[in-house]
């Protein structure tokens, strides 16, 4: 395990010591050691049942590893109250107004009563959704329903968003909206880490690339350097556009 570089001693990550996923027979993430940057653009990179869905998991606590640590660290040492929330790949309206699906996440979260209204509204404000405050939410767009997914997670203010393929399912032109409210969000301050196959996306959005592959971590750094000079062959495939084995 590498130790933390010292100028990035006041950031976020996630620490995971000797990870091992098994779902039966097979193993999904295989004796991973890594620290996850949570404070910065990171992008987990990979093709499809690479693994990245359920590193995003074991960050959350969606999922437990089989064996192994997973530690959430802030200014060098262990730091369980660094806030996370999660958004899925596809997600699931309620049936009800865009609102008042941003204030049952506040209510699950055990938000008052009182300051939910509030809270949700500014939420949706922020993602450019305030037209649709009230509309019902499973009538929006999909580009808007990922924007409301991004606004019911931002209203619980995270330190970091987790983000599992953010833009798969939209159509190009929103698909860059979401992209530039997630550069928005990150040059507020919030950290960002995404799970995406998207060769494109990965290179307009990580500051920092996770490459995954077969349940392993083949390549971990800063994005320019990955994408300019990859170490690993198998990154060198995948930036090529190359059938992976």
């Amino acid at each position: 395990m590498h130790s933390i570089p010292e100028p990035l001693l006041a950031e976020r990550f996630a620490e995971f010591d000797a990870v091992t996923l098994r779902r039966g027979e097979v193993t999904v993430l295989d004796t991973l050691s890594l620290m996850l940057p949570l404070s910065r653009r990171t992008v987990i990179l990979g093709a499809n049942g690479a693994g990245k869905t359920t590193l995003l998991q074991l960050v959350q606590g969606l999922a437990q590893p089989t064996t192994g640590r997973i530690r959430r660290l802030s200014g060098g040492g262990a730091d369980p109250a660094v806030r996370l929330a999660y958004v899925f790949q596809k997600p699931v309206m309620l049936r009800r107004s865009a609102q008042a699906n941003v204030e049952h996440a506040l209510a699950v979260a055990g938000v008052p009563v009182h300051r939910r209204a509030e809270a949700a509204g500014a939420a949706l404000a922020r993602l450019g959704l305030g037209y649709a405050a009230h509309r019902p939410a499973r009538r929006l767009s999909g580009g808007e329903q990922q924007r409301v997914a991004l606004a019911r997670a931002l209203a619980l203010g995270p330190h970091s968003l987790l983000l599992d393929e953010p833009t798969a399912s939209l159509d190009p032109g929103a698909a860059a909206a979401i992209e530039r409210e997630l550069l928005a969000l990150a040059g507020d301050g919030i950290g960002l880490v995404m799970a995406t196959h998207d060769l494109a996306m990965a290179r307009r959005l990580a500051s920092h690339l996770v490459f995954m592959h077969r349940g392993q971590v083949l390549e971990s750094g800063p994005a320019d350097q990955c994408f300019r000079s990859p170490r690993h062959e198998t990154l060198r495939r995948f930036l090529a556009g190359q059938w992976l084995d």
